[in-house]
């Protein structure tokens, strides 16, 4: 029997994490598939629940060194890791702010002779101690992981290139003591191994309360459906809780209540607000036979439903379950630095273990030069400047990104963003403001009455068509009066009697039935409703007297937005729940070739599924309501508008906080040019390396006419090569923040 499981997992640092614990569970027998994603902490495990237990699962997770905590716990298990985190980098910051100024100081003749003294090598030590004790024992546990389960990652390298700067320098302050100092150095490196744990862990800080919003919002899902439904039983009528809800149940929903449960409606007619699920901006008029979804809005009339699906099988259900899904199952994304570790590392390594051999017992110099190849070379080779190329350029990019309104989730985002090949644009309140105003008034008399009377009659109304009717009167300054009778017939219109007047609104066959038939304005009401317009015919005393056209109109930008996008070499997809007329219009309008139109959220993300596998590049979603949820997920970059919801807003990768579709080339651009400056600092990181660890080695030695300094390359100049290094990326890092904004948003070039 097939089964499948969510758990949530702690202890992955990185996606060499995710890789171990997938690579050992499809090994065992009776699991089916495995997805574990890094951003959720999640892994979905689908299983033969007859061959293997889920305690078996978890097991084998626990013992490859991670942990599987209870769902029930799992809040506060976050929370307490977060405060974990936090903790650490507040101690790394006590201890590492006074190392860097003393260790500055003494180096720049700031201090005075009393900081020349030897005592101070061990004030630094104790300094550094904590932090290299504790800020940094996570990493030393995840290298330890990663080296167990046959992998190096970015842990193993802060892990190493911190020791050797510490442990090396504990050896110096030793020496000094004792009064032989010429043969390791004067100088200790106490500072460089705090600064790179510190500044690692506020990245670390960081991650850790991304995942734990995407949690949260994840979990907001289930919270939109109602927690009780009132089911009608022998007559009677019951509040119940919603897990008591069976399939076949009656249930009572009133107006202004959610839907609590998919069902069938049994009697009365209403209007349904499903925007949740369609990004349908007009609500769905129902009537007796016709389905309903939970987590839907009752506007206008009592119904009674029967309930088809309960608890996991209803539509709400499995969306949750999709959103999880779809973020799980993403391939994971290797760093260029996490996919050169794993070589670089080991053979980094093996070069200063065999040049110990070689110097010690082959050349026969003895163990003190061979000691200090060995350290030349690991410090030479520490990953200082290699750890800083990617968070320092992520760091400025996301800060312009910040002032301009664009904020990336994390730096995966922002480097992915400039890989954008495809763009798919949501319709309902992406490319369009996502709300009803009145478009169009057409009449042969004068059209302040005609709206003033119409506003008079739909007052009454709360229907999304009439409100906009009334906003428009507001708007223009009419007085509105209040009707003496109103009547709405769902999905056809509204009568009244305002005043002396007899009122009659709604569709053409509404009107038709009440008045003498006229073929005036029927060409008007065609062409409008080719422009996705909803057309209300408007009678007065059973005369026709023109038409009222309210729409959810296009934004300003979109047009401009989406040629940028053309011009960024981007292919652009409008992708609806609406109809495919109103699709077409707005595609038009905005120009936009490809359209898909009448979309359920499940299509939507299965849509952009097909997108990733018929295209090279990399795909982005843009929407901003929940429907959007699932596609977000599925798109190698989910991008949200800041008025979206909540959830959008989480899944997505990008969002835009001003709500500006030109926000999204400037995203574009300015991953692009972030990724130039990563890829300029990880040459710069590595040029050091590949330069300097054959000198280390004593490539140079039997060329006597090359200075001793170089031929030796003392561990003291090897280390002025590491800081040199990270300054170096430091200082191109910042060249992003010293260009003026223009430069980067606008004039950098389009290549990734």
């Amino acid at each position: 029997m097939e089964q499948q499981i969510n758990l949530p997992i702690t202890g992955m640092h990185c996606e060499s994490c995710t890789s171990t614990i997938t690579r050992n569970l499809k090994k065992m027998d009776g699991v089916l598939a495995t997805e574990v994603s890094l951003a959720t902490e999640y892994a979905s495990i689908t299983f033969d629940a007859s061959t293997l237990s889920e305690e078996t699962i978890v097991d084998k997770i626990r013992d490859l060194g991670f942990d599987v905590v209870d769902e029930d716990e799992e809040a506060e298990a976050r929370a307490a890791e977060s405060r974990r985190q936090k903790m650490q980098f507040i101690v790394g910051v006590i201890f590492t702010l006074p190392l860097f100024l003393i260790s500055m100081g003494r180096d720049m003749n700031l201090l005075g002779e009393w900081a020349l003294a030897h005592w101070v090598n061990y004030l630094m030590f104790g300094l550094a101690l904590p932090v290299q004790g504790y800020v940094a024992w996570d990493y030393y546990i995840g290298g330890f992981k990663a080296l167990r389960n046959g992998s190096a990652n970015m842990d193993v390298l802060v892990a190493m290139g911190s020791s050797v700067a510490f442990f090396y320098s504990l050896v110096v302050t030793i020496a000094l003591t004792a009064g032989e100092g010429d043969r390791f150095g004067a100088h200790v490196y106490f500072e460089t191994a705090a600064v790179i744990v510190t500044l690692i862990k506020l990245g670390k800080l960081i991650e850790a309360r991304a995942k734990g919003k995407i949690s949260a919002a994840l979990k907001k899902l289930p919270q939109l459906s109602p927690t009780t439904a009132c089911r009608l039983k022998d007559g009677e009528e019951r509040n119940i809780p919603i897990e008591q809800v069976g399939v076949g149940d009656v249930l009572i929903v009133r107006p202004g209540e959610s839907i609590p449960v998919d069902g069938v409606v049994r009697s009365g007619e209403s209007a349904i607000d499903e925007s949740v699920f369609t990004g349908e901006s007009l609500p769905v008029d129902k009537t007796p036979g016709d389905p309903v979804t939970a987590a839907t809005m009752n506007q206008s009339g009592m119904l009674t439903i029967e309930a088809t699906h309960v608890g996991a099988e209803t539509a709400l259900s499995r969306l949750v379950q999709l959103v999880y899904t779809t973020q799980q199952s993403k391939p994971p994304i290797q760093r260029a630095a996490d996919a050169v570790t794993n070589v670089f590392v080991p053979i980094v390594s093996g070069i200063a273990v065999v040049t110990f051999l070689v110097w010690w017992f082959l050349l026969g110099e003895g163990f003190t030069p061979a000691m200090l190849r060995l350290v030349a070379i690991l410090v030479t080779a520490c990953p200082c400047a290699l750890g800083l190329a990617t968070p320092t350029a992520v760091m400025m990019g996301t800060g312009i990104g910040a002032q301009r309104g664009i904020l990336f989730r994390n730096g995966e985002a922002l480097e992915r963003a400039g890989a954008l090949t495809t763009i798919v644009l949501d319709k309902t309140g992406t490319l369009t403001e996502g709300k009803l105003t009145l478009t169009d008034i057409l009449t042969d008399e004068d059209a302040s009455e005609i709206l003033q009377l119409s506003a008079a009659a739909e007052r009454g109304s709360e229907h999304p068509i009439g409100k906009a009717v009334v906003q428009a009167a507001q708007e223009r300054g009419l007085d509105i009066a209040t009707p003496s009778q109103f009547k709405a017939v769902t999905g056809h219109g509204i009568t009244a009697q305002v005043g002396e007047k007899s009122v009659i609104i709604g569709n053409l066959s509404f009107i038709q039935q009440h008045v003498i038939p006229t073929r005036r304005f029927e060409e008007e009401a065609e062409r409008l409703q080719t422009e996705a317009k909803t057309v209300l015919w408007v009678a007065v005393d059973d005369q026709v007297l023109g038409l009222l056209a309210v729409a959810d109109t296009l934004k300003p930008e979109a047009q401009a937005a989406v040629e940028e996008l053309h011009e960024l070499g981007c292919t652009v997809t409008m992708m609806t729940g609406d109809n495919r007329v109103t699709a077409d219009a707005i595609a038009k309008a905005s120009r936009i070739s490809d359209v898909m139109a009448e979309l359920k959220p499940e299509d939507k993300a299965a849509a952009v599924k097909k997108l990733q596998t018929e295209n090279s590049g990399l795909v982005a979603m843009v929407g901003d309501g929940i429907n959007d949820t699932p596609a977000l997920a599925q798109a190698d970059i989910g991008i949200s508008l800041g008025t979206g919801t909540d959830i959008a807003r989480e899944t997505a990768h990008v969002t835009l906080m001003h709500s500006d579709l030109r926000g999204l080339p400037d995203a574009i651009r300015l991953s692009r040019s972030t990724m130039r400056t990563i890829k300029q600092n990880l040459f710069w990181a590595f040029f050091y390396n590949v330069l300097l660890i054959p000198v280390a080695a004593g490539a140079l030695y039997p060329f006597s006419f090359v200075p001793s300094m170089f031929r030796e390359l003392h561990p003291m100049l090897a280390a002025f090569a590491m800081a040199f290094s990270s300054v170096s990326v430091v200082l191109n890092s910042l060249r992003l923040q010293w260009q003026k904004k223009t430069d980067i948003l606008q004039k950098i070039g389009t290549d990734a």
